[in-house]
């Protein structure tokens, strides 16, 4: 077999001089794998410039410093606890230096009095002497090349010295290949960039501190490798045999007709593109994006109803039974065909009903849980899966629902807004539907932040707000008392509000039974209570219009996307609405920004990409709410105008050679495989 031009740097790490099993295992955990090229990706998180000598007396405490000096005396330490200690001068002023480490064996004999040597370390001063503890660098003053000039500072572990890391990168760098160029040469004559090769270089063994163009030139290969991954994936989507559907309009009319209001302009533009799909003879796979309240259901029914149009059958899976039956109630109100619910608790003569009319055709539209998965449930015709929420799914059962047809449309919702640039990577092989504003006769929600400090003003205005007929949410973020964080636990404020308003208050947490728990809900929305204490558990698939006021309780815990889904479960009636967001006063500067944030406006889009870039990027869609979603050499936030370019780099790039078969398009193919996208390698290998 041919070798290949990867082979050096896709090696295990132990293949490198001088790395055994012990070392290896130690380099690959903090490099987050166990081959050369994740060590050379193992970046540094700064850089020690000890190419400038100074003096000892010049020297500030707490900086590092590098001067020659001439070692005056060796104090070796009375037992094994003990350091030792140098004493050294370079006219200036003398320093002590103090050794725990290893090198207090031999460092006497290796520098004896009189001995001129160049030090470099941290100074830092004991009752107002110059003292250097463990310096790095103690050399001979006639070898100043084995002093480093810039010194990478690597991310360690225990047990993981930086003289190691040093040396295994080192090694690293010597069998580092010359590969193919496989970025445009004016967008790197334009930017300056390195190459590849020259840039990890510059970075993992520089001889000056890096400028940003090699940590750009990385970050765009990996932005680049992803952007043209996910362009191979929707070329081979759009490739994929589907079927056109195609409708009269009629079941469509009449729903708009139960509906009593014309579509927004944003709802109709969404619909047109879902149209679109739908009649060209592929499969689509379409994300449709809307704000809390935007109207995301009525265009979906409006696309199943082409579904059911054409002569086939749709069905929508939501995360939860309670949000399955929200909409299962919402379809049925505006659907001239049969819909039917199918969820856990959907059992007995019921569930062998909705069984045998999804087999048979009798039943056009269903809704229903991750029960519609399951093995035992067949249709008919599948033409359109329509899924709620997908990431409180995964993709296996997207795509076990897509299966349960011929040639299954998808279209997937989701009401928390998702920031253009995790779309742009962890969303991008699907196309982008948006639905912005909100349906006539939404009113705004007015916020507005409180000290916890002002809790009895707060129940005060709850007060009144029940008098005047508001419903009223109090969120907390704990269901049982935390002495640790001291927060409110919902029990505890349910108890102290039952004390003053009686049976209007209800109680709704995760702990619950599910029974106990869909009884609270009920009430709340039949209007029996009238002040609900909740956690979470109401941030998705509660409806109640006639709720008005929403407090939450440290709001500084929860995150933005959070925040912004509760504020959502008021404002759905005609009423004014309010949200009072109670929060501590130690407030840090970034919750307080984020805060102010939700205060100031109600567009999800704009919340979402602002609380973005105040985590630093993240997962603002599950359970991780800051660090770097899967990036290694990018920074989503740093680099988010390099995502861009990127984007549109692939996008040329696939136009003019979807095979990756030119000059570029094969170095490209290097590119990939570095990155591991194997579903794209795979999309390329099977044509």
């Amino acid at each position: 077999m041919e070798p290949d031009v990867l082979d050096p740097i896709l090696a295990p790490l132990e293949t490198l001089a001088g790395v055994g099993p012990a070392v290896g295992t130690l380099l690959a955990k903090v490099a987050g794998g166990g081959r050369v090229l994740d060590l050379l990706f193992h970046l540094p998180e700064g850089w020690i410039d000890r190419r400038e000598r100074t003096t000892i007396r010049a020297g500030l405490p707490g900086q590092v410093v590098t001067f020659a000096a001439e070692v005056v005396r060796h104090e070796p330490p009375g037992n094994e606890r003990q350091p030792w200690k140098t004493a050294v001068t370079d006219g200036s002023a003398f320093a002590e230096l103090v050794f725990f480490d290893a090198r207090r064996r031999w460092i006497g004999r290796r520098f004896p009095a009189g001995t001129k040597v160049l030090i470099s370390g941290k100074l830092d001063a004991e009752a107002g002497r110059p003292v250097l503890q463990n310096p790095p660098f103690v050399v001979a003053a006639d070898r100043p090349g084995d002093l480093p000039g810039v010194e990478p500072v690597w991310p360690l572990t225990a047990g993981l010295w930086m003289r190691q890391v040093a040396g295994a990168m080192a090694r690293a760098l010597a069998v580092l290949p010359e590969l193919p160029e496989w970025h445009d040469a004016a967008l790197l004559r334009r930017e300056r960039w390195p190459g590849f090769a020259e840039a990890l270089r510059a970075l993992q063994a520089p001889e000056a501190p890096p400028g940003p163009e090699a940590r750009a030139r990385l970050a765009y290969d990996e932005l680049l490798a992803g952007q043209v991954a996910l362009g191979l994936v929707r070329l081979r989507s759009r490739a994929r045999p589907g079927r056109a559907l195609a409708g009269d309009g009629a079941l469509r009319a009449a729903a708009l007709a139960r509906f009593g209001f014309v579509p927004t302009a944003s709802q109709a533009k969404a619909l047109e593109e879902i149209d679109r799909d739908l009649a060209a003879p592929r499969r689509m796979l379409r994300l449709l994006q809307g704000d809390v309240g935007s109207g995301k259901t009525l265009v979906a029914l409006m696309a199943m109803l082409r579904a059911v149009e054409a002569g086939a059958q749709a069905v929508m899976m939501a995360p939860t039974e309670l949000l399955a039956r929200q909409h299962h109630r919402t379809l049925l109100a505006l659907s001239p065909v049969p819909v039917a619910l199918l969820a856990g608790s959907v059992r007995g003569a019921e569930r062998a009903r909705v069984l045998a009319g999804l087999e048979n055709g009798s039943i056009p539209l269903a809704v229903g849980t991750h029960a519609l998965v399951q093995r035992g449930v067949a249709f008919r015709d599948l033409a359109l899966a329509v899924i709620d929420e997908q990431h409180r799914f995964g993709v296996d059962q997207r795509v076990t629902l897509g299966a349960k047809g011929a040639m299954t449309d998808v279209l997937v919702m989701t009401a928390t807004p998702i920031p253009r640039t995790v779309l742009l990577t962890q969303w991008g092989e699907m196309e982008v539907s948006r639905i912005t504003g909100k349906p006539a006769g939404r009113r705004p929600v007015k916020t507005t932040l409180h000290s916890l400090a002002n809790l009895g003003d707060v129940a005060d205005a709850t007060a009144r707000a029940l008098e005047g007929g508001a419903q009223v949410y109090w969120v907390c973020p704990l269901v049982t008392e935390n002495e640790d964080l001291d927060l409110a636990a919902a029990e505890e404020r349910f108890a102290s509000l039952r004390h003053r308003f009686g049976a209007l208050v209800g109680l709704a947490h995760g702990r619950q039974e599910s029974a106990a728990r869909e009884a609270a809900l009920a009430d709340f929305a039949a209007g029996r209570t009238r002040l609900l204490v909740a956690t979470t558990v109401i941030e998705v698939g509660v409806d109640v219009p006639a709720a008005s006021v929403m407090v939450v309780e440290h709001a500084e815990r929860f995150g933005l996307a959070q925040l912004h889904q509760l504020r959502g479960r008021v404002g759905r009636g005609s009423a004014a609405s309010f949200c009072l967001l109670l929060h501590d006063d130690r407030l840090t500067e970034g919750a307080r920004r984020r805060l102010l944030l939700l205060r100031d406006t109600d567009d999800g889009f704009v919340i979402a990409d602002e609380d973005f870039r105040l985590r630093g990027g993240g997962d603002l869609l599950g359970t991780r709410q800051s660090g770097e979603p899967g990036f290694r050499l990018a920074h989503p936030v740093e680099h988010e105008g390099l995502l861009n370019v990127a984007r549109k780099d692939a996008d040329v790039l696939l136009h003019r050679d979807p095979r990756l078969i030119s000059e570029r398009g094969m170095a490209v193919r290097v590119l990939l495989r570095m990155f591991d996208k194997k579903r794209a390698i795979g999309t390329l290998r099977s044509g």
